[in-house]
């Protein structure tokens, strides 16, 4: 995928007048690029329109509209979206109370690196992970990650033959795996060249 330019981006005051409409179009097609790996962990696989509509948050948000500050967004971002030959995904650790969310996060440290997609019968990958920042310590973990899944070109023609692509995770504290349904299996497909 190609990535986005300034050219690509609505100025902000045009961003508010079509923002409604455009963030419904983003949710409905996120919908098809989400998974949930158990009752606390999601993934969320990323495209060129799930970031622009990122960069177009962050834009109006911060009220940046200079270009070196567009330009400095663009480069923050555009290493999410994938380059054909791989999935990029946001990877969230979801725990609704405070107290639990403190206890998993410190038991699970380590966890983004043991997320794994496997396409029909090829070898699992691993996930390499916050390749943008470190986002665990000698405690806890985070809540959010950005995850890369680096594909072989087999696993690649077997993604687009259409065979099944499971994803779990292989933490000792949280072991988890499913089979994709088709309509993420058709989009994540969609994203390979």
């Amino acid at each position: 995928m190609e990535p986005l330019g300034r050219e690509d981006l609505l100025p902000l005051e045009r961003y508010a007048e079509e923002r409604a409409a455009f963030r419904a179009r983003v949710m409905a097609h996120k919908r098809n690029r989400e998974v949930a790996l158990g009752a606390n962990a999601r993934l969320v696989f990323e495209d060129r329109l799930t970031i622009q509509y990122q960069v177009q948050e962050m834009l109006r948000v911060e009220r940046i509209f200079e270009p070196a500050g567009i330009l400095e967004e663009l480069a923050a971002y555009n290493p999410l979206i994938p380059d054909g030959d791989n999935w990029k995904a946001t990877f969230l650790l979801e725990y609704e109370d405070v107290e639990e969310r403190r206890a998993a996060l410190a038991r699970l440290r380590g966890i983004a690196e043991t997320v794994w997609m496997q396409v029909g019968t090829q070898a699992r990958v691993l996930a390499i992970a916050d390749e943008d920042m470190g986002r665990e310590n000698g405690d806890k973990t985070s809540s959010v990650h950005f995850l890369r899944f680096d594909l072989t070109p087999e696993s690649v023609n077997a993604a687009k033959g259409g065979a099944a692509i499971r994803c779990g995770i292989d933490h000792p504290a949280y072991r988890v795996e499913t089979v994709l349904n088709e309509s993420v299996r058709a989009a994540l497909v969609a994203d390979l060249a």
